[in-house]
């Protein structure tokens, strides 16, 4: 709810909120239920940040509004659910054409402590421009503290002042023990945080193994950061009985409702995902799968997909 309160104090009702979709399923709840339109602005092929695209969001939602119009686009970094981790030029780039537009940025970093071997993260805060601009961040992914509640907002040197129109009460949305939590996982959680990374980095090596080996038709690109794997199941050509998303699903849904390939998963593996379609456009026909477990559960998971996959899937030459 950080990001709500946040964008409560540079946006008013009716305002755009610009997302990177597919994206956190619950940003589209968040800001539409406070009365903010979500518009989309679609990560490329290689599920990175398209600049052209977004640069094309700004300049419509400027055009739209008008000089005054207030506008956010609420970043996320590492990417949820693709694990994207975006670098530092990208973010450069981003922050050139937020101010070119005039637009504000709240850069979710959520994810930032699981960045795995391999990339870098680099704070939204640090790269020329981001002057204007807050950051949101919390020990709960990377110490797994998520039912303690606590979270950071930073702002910008020039975004202080909004900072400090944050209403009194939201500052009490923190639980005790999740401030004391928060404060022992930042100041003596290191040697928890490289046991975990470690960890990943390892599942994350063993789940590109058992997809090419169980689910061979599924596209698996491997995350940089989070512990969260976005597949991509399109090509299993499931029928409509096993939960093919049907033209005019809308992209917009409840985050536990399921589709497509997470339906089938769930229904036949028992195996239970997240289905892309709530992440939004670019979403349906994926799921995301939570690595974040031990080697044979991770295993077990994989091999009833697989063997799902090849019971219930219509091959390419079959008659439809």
């Amino acid at each position: 709810m950080g990001a709500v309160q946040v964008l409560r104090l540079i946006t008013e009702p009716g305002d755009p909120v610009v997302v990177n979709s597919p994206v956190y399923a619950p940003f589209y709840a968040f800001v539409t239920h406070d009365d903010r339109r979500i518009v989309e602005a679609p990560l490329g092929q290689d599920r990175r940040i398209d600049l052209e695209t977004l640069e094309d969001v700004f300049r419509h939602a400027r055009k739209q509004g008008g000089k005054g119009a207030r506008i956010a686009y609420l970043l996320s970094n590492p990417h949820n659910p693709t694990g994207t981790v975006h670098t530092y030029e990208e973010l450069a780039a981003v922050a050139a054409l937020a101010r070119r537009h005039g637009v504000r940025v709240v850069a979710d970093e959520i994810h930032a402590p699981l960045v795995l071997p391999g990339a870098e993260f680099t704070p939204y805060l640090s790269v020329p421009g981001a002057e204007d601009a807050f950051s949101l961040m919390s020990a709960t992914k990377g110490w797994n503290l998520a039912g303690i509640k606590a979270a950071l907002a930073v702002a910008g040197p020039e975004a202080a002042a909004d900072l400090r129109r944050m209403p009194e009460e939201v500052h009490h949305g923190a639980s005790f023990l999740g401030v004391i939590a928060h404060t022992a996982a930042f100041r003596h959680g290191d040697a928890w945080l490289d046991a975990l990374v470690a960890g990943l980095d390892a599942n994350r090596d063993l789940l590109g193994r058992l997809v090419a080996e169980h689910l061979p038709g599924v596209g698996f690109t491997r995350p940089e950061g989070t512990y969260l794997a976005w597949l991509d199941c399109r090509s299993l050509a499931l029928t409509p009985e096993e939960g093919a998303p049907q033209e005019g699903t809308p992209d917009l849904a409840v985050v536990t409702d399921l589709a497509g390939p997470a339906r089938m998963f769930l229904d036949h593996a028992k195996v239970a995902l997240s289905s892309g379609h709530i992440f939004g456009t670019g979403g349906a026909g994926h799921v995301r799968l939570n690595f974040a477990t031990s080697r044979s559960v991770l295993t077990e998971a994989v091999t009833r997909m697989g063997r799902t996959a090849a019971l219930h899937t219509r091959r390419p030459d079959a008659p439809r």
